[in-house]
């Protein structure tokens, strides 16, 4: 037993007992946070969206929450897309706020909406 017990726990660690401190009531879903950048934002968009927002008056903007589309943060690594758009989310980074509440298109900045920000 104590070879094979080697073998198997260089190759399936864990295995056999378990080891390190206990978390009692450990709930896994709290750490879950699916991200998406700023540039992925218009392709959760569907085209027709797309067409019309390029189309419509200055004063409109497509809705894009991200949480139907599986994410929960928005992340501000990448370039904001030139087109307006209301982006709902549970999670912003830094980044993100600052891109999108500062952003040329926009003056009026980010508004709360029921936990959650978003571009006007």
């Amino acid at each position: 037993m104590h070879h094979h017990r080697i073998d198997f726990s260089k190759c399936h660690p864990g295995y056999f007992r378990k080891v390190g401190m206990r978390h009692y009531h450990l709930k896994r879903i709290l750490s879950f946070c699916p991200a998406v950048n700023l540039d992925k934002l218009w392709a959760l968009v569907r085209k027709q969206t797309q067409v019309n927002a390029a189309k419509s008056k200055p004063g409109t903007a497509p809705i894009t929450d991200v949480v139907p589309s599986g994410y929960y943060r928005v992340l501000g690594r990448e370039k904001f897309p030139n087109q307006p758009v209301i982006v709902k989310a549970k999670f912003f980074s830094r980044r993100a706020l600052e891109k999108i509440q500062w952003g040329e298109l926009c003056p009026g900045g980010l508004k709360p909406h029921r936990r959650r920000f978003i571009k006007c």
